[in-house]
């Protein structure tokens, strides 16, 4: 199974992403949203994982969308993101993922909190697509982080389909 461990983002950000101008680039546009935490790839013991998970205990907190950002670089537009804000709280959930499933996965060694809004397949006008971005004020929504999840990523030419394999509740 291809896994991965996010926070849930339950609101839509289509209003976001129609603000991307779409004749500067072709997109793939995500309609499942979420912070990822770490990116697990094909794992076989998956009731280790889900046994290391379940020692996580963390609080409920708030945190907020931020700016808009783009992967890697605004010269190299591969992905284009919400940035999400908290008092720290995200990175160390990040870190005690990390921490528990040390010994299985190797540790991040860089961690950017964000919500993917679109991948950039082919740029037709760089400079265009550059403007639309720079041009979105993303509303400050706050949101409540009550949980991650564990899901299963199934590739399909429409796209990624991700299913819960697990949910670890704050406490």
């Amino acid at each position: 199974m291809r896994l991965f461990i996010a926070v849930p983002y339950e609101n839509s950000l289509k209003e976001v992403q129609d603000k991307i101008d779409k004749t500067s680039a072709k997109f793939t546009f995500p309609n499942h949203f979420h912070i990822t935490l770490k990116f697990l790839g094909e794992v076989e013991d998956i009731e280790a994982v889900k046994e290391r998970l379940s020692q996580i205990t963390f609080k409920s907190y708030e945190a907020e969308l931020s700016e808009i950002g783009v992967f890697p670089s605004p010269s190299k537009i591969n992905v284009i993101w919400a940035g999400v804000k908290d008092k720290g709280q995200t990175e160390e959930l990040q870190k005690k993922i990390d921490d528990a499933l040390m010994g299985i996965f190797p540790r991040d060694e860089r961690f950017h909190q964000h919500i993917t809004l679109a991948r950039v397949k082919s740029v037709i006008d760089k400079e265009k697509l550059k403007e639309s971005i720079n041009s979105i004020k993303v509303e400050k929504k706050r949101f409540a982080v009550k949980e991650f999840v564990l899901y299963q990523s199934t590739l399909t030419p429409e796209g990624p389909v991700y299913d819960v394999v697990e949910r670890y509740s704050a406490k």
